[in-house]
């Protein structure tokens, strides 16, 4: 064969290699470009999570935030993020229990923006997430994982991925402690914006009103919070639920109040806690 005849089919076959070779080289970029994003996602952020949970311990004066520390992550660390019952956090109750805050106790369910907003302008009421454990994990996400001493914040179970996962087991456990100690008059903000205020999977269904003891309870004053157009009332069905499977002893009232309302009384300085409702 003639060199210009032998010349073609090894420069087709050398272009051919050379593609082989780059689509092995971007083949192999993508592999490690997954492998080093999954193990970012997976990498633990032990050192910025205790930071937080500290440094908001400190700021809400809190005794000994070390010790509480460790009695937060006793509950989930080395364990499956799906196996974490309540009862894990046991030991994160005895280390910072909550008090008694007789008359200023507030409940919510699906109003998290509006009582917030109102117990931040007025010292009136106490909600959970205004207690040192209700602050300091407000907002946060962690978990960990089996065979492992470290703490995660990302690649871990949403509420409703499984029952009892860590987030989801510390609210029920810190709702319930809460509850334990109601006494007075307790007050509880609900929407009038849904069908049933008393949501049948709300915590404040499933686990506070059940610890309401009535040797320490005296009222559950219902507040429901309403729009321009109102979707329930306090002859809502699911109110009249509440009132049955509230213990016995405990007397129950419920009013009807506009968001703005509650907006504008939250934002006068000369209104009295009781005017606001």
């Amino acid at each position: 064969m003639e060199r210009g005849e032998t010349g073609k089919p090894r420069r087709t076959q050398r272009r051919r290699r050379l593609v082989l070779l780059l689509v092995a080289a971007l083949l192999l970029v993508v592999i490690v470009a997954v492998a080093v994003g999954v193990s970012l996602r997976q990498q633990p952020h032990q050192e910025e999570f205790k930071d937080t949970f500290i440094n908001r311990c400190k700021e809400f004066k809190g005794d000994n935030c070390s010790g509480i520390w460790e009695a937060f992550q006793q509950a989930y660390v080395n364990r499956d993020p799906c196996d974490v019952p309540v009862e894990a956090y046991d030991p994160l109750i005895a280390a910072a229990p909550f008090k008694p805050e007789c008359n200023r106790m507030m409940f919510w369910s699906k109003t998290k923006d509006v009582v917030h907003d109102f117990t931040e302008k007025k010292d009136c009421f106490v909600t959970l997430e205004d207690t040192l454990l209700g602050e300091v994990l407000d907002g946060l996400t962690w978990c960990g994982k089996k065979d492992s001493s470290e703490t995660f914040t990302s690649g871990c179970p949403g509420w409703s991925d499984c029952v009892d996962n860590p987030v989801r087991s510390f609210w029920n456990r810190v709702s319930a402690a809460y509850a334990d100690v109601a006494c007075g008059d307790v007050t509880a903000m609900l929407s009038g914006s849904i069908e049933t205020p008393f949501s049948p999977g709300s915590i404040f269904r499933t686990v506070e009103l059940k610890r309401f003891d009535s040797s320490r309870v005296n009222t559950l004053t219902v507040v429901l919070v309403t729009q321009e157009e109102k979707v329930a009332n306090c002859t809502n069905d699911s109110l009249k639920d509440l009132q049955m499977e509230l213990q016995k002893g405990i007397r129950y009232n419920c009013k009807e109040v506009p968001e703005s309302q509650i907006s504008a009384c939250s934002s006068d300085p000369t209104a009295s806690c009781g005017s606001c409702w």
